[in-house]
């Protein structure tokens, strides 16, 4: 699926010290995920994969391990979100929905969601969108590369069938690459797609293996027809794939009168997805690029700092609370700030540079729709864990191949950017070890960038030279 971002009034705004009640306009944007809102499964694919998934099952049955009973039918499953993140993110939430079933069967540009709206697409061919769209927010390629958001089974069941080995980093539809996908069986026959996952992510059980409610089955992607990570959850009431199920109950679902949600969330689902700070505006490059978030929670008194919120569902109207907290609890700024629009997911930012004042731990909070949110960020003052990493070195420097990490941290992640701040190389860690060496054997010769993470969220950039 397509992603847009929206960013405006970037270089337009100035702040600078501000009287208590007097404020300059943030900086705004809207991203907009699938904007061309095209197919994620053709046709040929969904014969394919009900052919699939009815092998799964057939081989299953033969061999006296199929689960399901039609005798002894279960009722339908109460499925728990099938999107968590991962146990060493620290944002609030990370995801964000663009589309919903399509419930009106013509097409194109007929559109309706089961709560009446139309928060989901039809194609000019004639497809109407058959599951739920959950995507990546904030910094979609980043968090993939770093196996932040993971999919869960929303219910216990048998997988009958899985699809792992194919090309995850997609960008448009006319790619006919397969997706990798996880298809489980519950106790009432009913069948659930998990689709889009990270190429060789998939939980290592097998088809006939039972999974648990709440159970690991891969990381977000973006493989098969796709332009970003996201995940394609589709719902049909058995094998004969005649009738398919809109987990939501509303007013224009005529699929299914029952939610088939432990708890449904609302149609619109306003929050915090995160609440960071920068040492700048990060970087969106194009569709697969990996973003340059520029994270950091270690700053100089006299440094700019750029404090930003991550919202999903923000409605136009309503109004979020914004402070930034001294080291001794009291407040250098407090105020409110009114949304404009109406977004799935958006994202603002304010910028302060010479206003610091006291070294130490601040905070920078947020307050939307009932929930806040609070980030501490250090300022003059290291944390041990933070001037542990800040001591570390690479050698050599001019390298050839291979870069030495010589610290005291654990180092869980490194990657390498370009002078344009593209993404080259990311190395993750295995299991509890730290990153010892890198290999740069395969960059060209320049200047380059690494940025080096520890496992408490700690941050360091250094500089190489590749010979």
């Amino acid at each position: 699926m397509k992603t847009q971002i929206t960013f405006f009034s970037f270089l337009l705004i100035t702040v600078i010290s501000f009287s208590q009640n007097t404020f300059s306009e943030p900086a705004v944007g809207e991203y907009v995920f699938n904007p061309t809102r095209q197919p994620c499964i053709t046709d040929q694919q969904r014969l394919m994969i009900q052919q699939e998934t009815n092998s799964g099952i057939a081989l299953l049955k033969s061999q006296n391990r199929l689960v399901y009973n039609e005798a002894n039918r279960g009722t339908h499953p109460l499925f728990i979100w099938p999107v968590q993140k991962a146990s060493n993110v620290d944002y609030n939430e990370i995801w964000g929905i663009s589309n919903y079933v399509d419930h009106n069967a013509t097409a194109p540009n007929s559109l309706m969601d089961y709560n009446c709206g139309t928060r989901t697409y039809d194609t000019n061919s004639g497809y109407n969108h058959r599951g739920l769209d959950v995507y990546i927010w904030p910094f979609s390629w980043y968090a993939m590369d770093n196996d932040q958001v993971e999919i869960i089974a929303g219910a216990p069941g048998q997988i009958i069938a899985k699809s792992d080995g194919h090309f995850d980093r997609s960008c448009d539809f006319n790619t006919t690459t397969p997706w990798n996908a996880v298809y489980i069986q519950h106790s009432d026959g009913s069948i659930a797609w998990y689709g889009h996952l990270k190429n060789g992510s998939l939980t290592s059980k097998n088809i006939g293996d039972t999974v648990a409610e709440g159970e690991f089955l891969g990381i977000m992607g973006s493989s098969g027809i796709s332009t970003g990570p996201h995940l394609h959850f589709e719902v049909w009431t058995d094998a004969t794939y005649t009738q398919l199920v809109d987990p939501y109950v509303g007013p224009c679902n005529p699929l299914n009168t029952e939610t088939w949600w432990q708890t449904q969330k609302p149609y619109l689902n306003p929050g915090i997805n995160a609440v960071k700070t920068h040492s700048a505006v990060p970087v969106f490059p194009s569709c697969p690029t990996q973003e340059t978030p520029h994270l950091s929670d270690q700053f100089q008194l006299d440094d700019t700092i750029y404090f930003m919120v991550y919202l999903r569902d923000q409605i136009s109207g309503e109004t979020i609370n914004l402070k930034l907290i001294r080291p001794d609890n009291t407040v250098l700024y407090n105020w409110d700030y009114t949304l404009t629009a109406t977004y799935y997911t958006s994202w603002l930012y304010w910028y302060f540079q010479g206003v610091y004042n006291m070294e130490g731990e601040w905070k920078w909070e947020a307050t939307y729709s009932g929930e806040t949110v609070t980030h501490s960020f250090n300022i003059g003052t290291l944390s041990v864990e933070d001037e542990t990493l800040q001591s570390t070195s690479i050698s050599p420097n001019p390298a050839n191949s291979i870069l030495n990490i010589e610290t005291g941290a654990i180092i869980i992640n490194a990657t390498i950017y370009d002078l344009t701040g593209k993404s080259i190389s990311t190395f993750n860690t295995v299991g509890s070890n730290s990153l010892e060496t890198i290999d740069i054997s395969h960059l060209s010769k320049g200047l380059y960038f690494l940025n080096l993470k520890g496992e408490l969220d700690e941050t360091k950039v250094v500089k190489f030279i590749k010979n």
